[in-house]
């Protein structure tokens, strides 16, 4: 029997069927699945008021024990459940590796400044970021030695626009021309490291570090034939058997440099490998996979199809996410939904469908729920033609609209979407 309950009512051992209301995000929540305690924080702290629970797969709420459920305080390298049937609990990592789910993440440096005044910062930083790291690559392909600690003033500019405003840096570097890619690549998986450190509560000192693994996590790809490199279609059996070999090649020349830490060189030589064990080079499995390793090898996915390519166009932000979730065994699930945390469940750029029948792009997340962006009017989805852009704050009292899913921009014959959202 499927039964409407407020959150506050809601306990562990109910059987999730959706959320309640009829604004449910279908796109991340689809599937039932047990509900426990950290599900429930998540979700009420998500600003969700209701759940609809299947009793005849999970406790009713008579059955349900009466004991209250604390503050709601989730572990920060926790996010609200994926579309697909919840898999079995994840073991933490040792203590060693992961902070304790106590540990708060790691305070901004700065107040949170405006959106608009990090763009431009975000702008410039990324074309700094470019002029290094393709001098840096050069080097590299030059065959002289490789100095790590040379990108840490860089890693350090990324690390306070990400404690400034998370949504301005990550956005602008999202976007890449073909040629661009390897260099700006790197950048953006600096960011987006550094976003999900912060995320999980590492130590300033460790969300750095973070940083620098993505930084340089794919310098072997200098030590690639260009003709591979830059290929504009797919690779043959034997160009990829070369591709595969770039994270051996980074490991070693950051290891002959003889000043990279630990977890640099370890994201350099594993970013590829799967949860599951299928990945490469050494098919380490679950928890033997270090913590960098995972979260880098999250991060290194999602810029990667998010970015145009010589032979694939870019998934929106929100639907990478979503093929993401569904690639169970690809990611550690934990470190895979503490990053969709950082990034929001309605990434910038995101096109959404409000419950006005408006479409909007998304400009910023809100800082009170995730569900709750700011975003930009443009379009009567109802009547199919465009109206007068309006910017909504989704999180105000007096908004009265609200977001009901996501679109596709390819579908509504929407090539110049990013456009929309630049012009903060």
């Amino acid at each position: 029997m499927i039964k409407a309950v407020p959150i506050d009512r809601v306990r562990p051992g109910m059987w999730f069927h959706r959320l309640g209301g009829s604004g449910y995000h279908h796109a991340f929540v689809k599937n039932g699945f047990l509900l426990e305690a950290r599900d429930i924080e998540l979700l009420a702290q998500g600003g969700i008021e209701e759940l609809l629970i299947d009793t005849t797969k999970g406790l009713d709420v008579e059955e349900a024990p009466a004991v209250a459920p604390g503050p709601v305080s989730p572990p920060p390298d926790e996010l609200a459940p994926p579309p697909e049937p919840a898999p079995a609990a994840v073991a933490p990592p040792p203590a060693e590796t992961v902070p304790p789910p106590a540990a708060p993440p790691a305070a901004p440096l700065e107040p949170r400044t405006s959106m608009d005044l990090e763009m431009q910062r975000a702008r410039q930083i990324r074309e700094e970021a470019r002029a290094q790291v393709v001098a840096l690559f050069n080097d590299a392909r030059l065959g002289r030695a490789i100095q790590p600690e040379a990108v840490m003033p860089l890693v350090e500019q990324v690390n306070d626009s990400v404690a400034r405003h998370p949504d301005a840096l990550l956005s602008v570097l999202r976007l890449k021309t073909h040629d661009e890619y390897t260099y700006l690549h790197s950048v953006a998986v600096c960011a987006l490291m550094v976003a999900l450190g912060r995320r999980l509560g590492l130590p300033e000192a460790q969300v750095r570090d973070a940083g620098a693994a993505g930084m340089l996590h794919d310098i072997g790809k200098a030590a690639m034939p260009l003709s591979v490199l830059n290929k504009p279609g797919a690779l043959t059996d034997e160009e990829f058997r070369i591709m595969k070999s770039h994270p051996e090649r980074g490991f070693e020349m950051l290891k002959q440099a003889g000043t990279a830490s630990e977890a640099v060189l370890d994201v350099a030589l594993h970013h590829h490998e799967k949860f599951d064990g299928t990945g490469y080079p050494h098919r380490l499995q679950g928890e033997d996979i270090a913590l960098m390793a995972r979260m880098g090898a999250v991060c290194d996915v999602y810029d990667a199809i998010t970015s145009n390519r010589p032979y694939k166009r870019a998934w929106g932000p929100a639907e990478s996410l979503q093929r993401m979730i569904s690639w169970k065994g690809h990611f550690d699930e934990r470190v895979l939904k503490a990053f969709i945390r950082s990034v929001g469940i309605y990434p910038v750029g995101a096109l959404v469908r409000l419950e006005s029948d408006r479409l909007a792009v998304v400009l910023e997340q809100g800082e009170g729920s995730l569900l709750t962006p700011r975003v930009r009017v443009f379009f009567n989805a109802r009547k199919r033609e465009p109206v007068f852009i309006k910017d909504l704050d989704l999180s105000a009292p007096d908004c009265g609209d609200r977001i009901v899913g996501l679109e596709s921009a390819e579908k509504w014959n929407f090539p110049n979407l990013d456009r929309l959202w630049q012009a903060q």
